[in-house]
């Protein structure tokens, strides 16, 4: 199996990701993952995709990051390894998607319009 290249979104940020057979270890931006993301919750968004499939320590990912904040990155990271195990394995579809982990959350910071100082606030009105 040679290694298998997938993109993940969310928000702002974009991760590249790269699935190669190995022992299960997870690089991000040339670091460890649980040194890149050390909060407990974000680690486990990362590995949610080998958990579902039963497929942890098979593969080695290395993936390149960038944009937005934390939370946003770690979704696009699970986006993109969900991909690349569905390209490894196409019988894991069923089992991802139920989970929501194939979907690409559309959200986005909506932008700020002119004449208000921020996206949906108004400035003050007053009617004397």
């Amino acid at each position: 199996m040679e290694i298998i290249n997938t993109l993940g979104r969310r928000k702002t940020s974009v991760a590249r990701v790269y699935l190669k057979k190995g022992t299960g270890q997870v690089t991000v931006n040339k670091r460890d993952y649980k040194e890149a993301f050390p909060v407990a919750v974000l680690q486990a968004k990362i590995v949610q995709p080998f958990h579902l499939t039963e497929t942890v320590g098979q593969y080695d990912v290395v993936v390149n990051v960038a944009g937005g904040g934390v939370n946003g990155q770690a979704e696009a990271i699970r986006l993109g390894i969900s991909r690349a195990l569905v390209k490894v394995t196409e019988d894991m579809k069923p089992l991802l998607k139920a989970e929501g982990l194939m979907t690409r959350d559309p959200r986005m910071v909506e932008r700020k319009k002119p004449g208000q100082p921020k996206a949906r606030k108004k400035f003050q009105f007053s009617k004397r």
